[in-house]
């Protein structure tokens, strides 16, 4: 088993407790050397978005903006479903530094032959 890391995310800004515990898993694995995808699905595509991911999502949890540089300083990036941005009429000029737009085929290439330990939100 190789040791990259995948997070799926389909919640965005409805539910910040459930994206903040996915950031946390994500960043976790990407602080730790693993390199580290973050899949964005649905709701989640909007997170891609500059200005999106604001605020503190519970008493003594960092703030998304906080997590969210973490992260890409940690190296980890995301893909974010071509499907879903663009039923949301998103801008795709305006993503946030480590996004892509990308589909399940980028995700598998990505992953490759050594495979990867998942975990969806």
């Amino acid at each position: 088993m190789g040791n990259k890391a995948v997070v799926s995310l389909c919640t965005g800004m409805e539910d910040p407790e459930k994206v903040a515990v996915a950031f946390l898993v994500a960043l976790g694995a990407a602080e730790h050397g693993r390199p580290t995808l973050m899949f964005l699905t649905k709701e989640a595509v909007r997170l891609a978005v500059p200005g999106t991911a604001v605020g503190t999502p519970c008493g003594g949890c960092p703030s998304l903006p906080e997590l969210l540089a973490r992260y890409e300083a940690a190296g980890g990036t995301y893909l974010v479903c071509p499907l879903c941005f663009n039923a949301k009429a998103l801008d795709p000029e305006n993503l946030i530094g480590a996004a892509t737009i990308g589909g399940t085929v980028p995700m598998w290439e990505w992953i490759g032959d050594e495979g990867a330990t998942s975990f969806s939100y």
